[in-house]
């Protein structure tokens, strides 16, 4: 089993579409979780303005992850996120 398909929903083939114009293939589930995350770490540091390790986990620790990749997304203390 997979954690991502890319024509589960309209954001899961929009993310798809875009990547594929670029790529020239649909995005595998390590393609969509590693893009979903670094968008996750990206907006973190946005959010606190800085990049300082222990304040980026915490603020994204503290944010769910919601996009089209996981709902209701959890990092969890040990660092693996959970999610719906």
């Amino acid at each position: 089993t997979d954690a991502f398909y890319w024509d589960t929903n309209d954001e899961t083939r929009a993310f798809s579409k875009r990547f594929n114009d670029k790529v020239g293939h649909m995005p595998t589930m390590i393609q969509a979780g590693l893009y979903s995350a670094t968008m996750h770490y990206l907006k973190a540091i946005e959010a606190i303005k800085t990049d300082e390790a222990p304040k980026v986990m915490e603020q994204m620790r503290a944010t769910p992850v919601n996009d089209f990749f996981a709902k209701n997304g959890k990092i969890r203390i040990d660092g693996r996120m959970v999610h719906d």
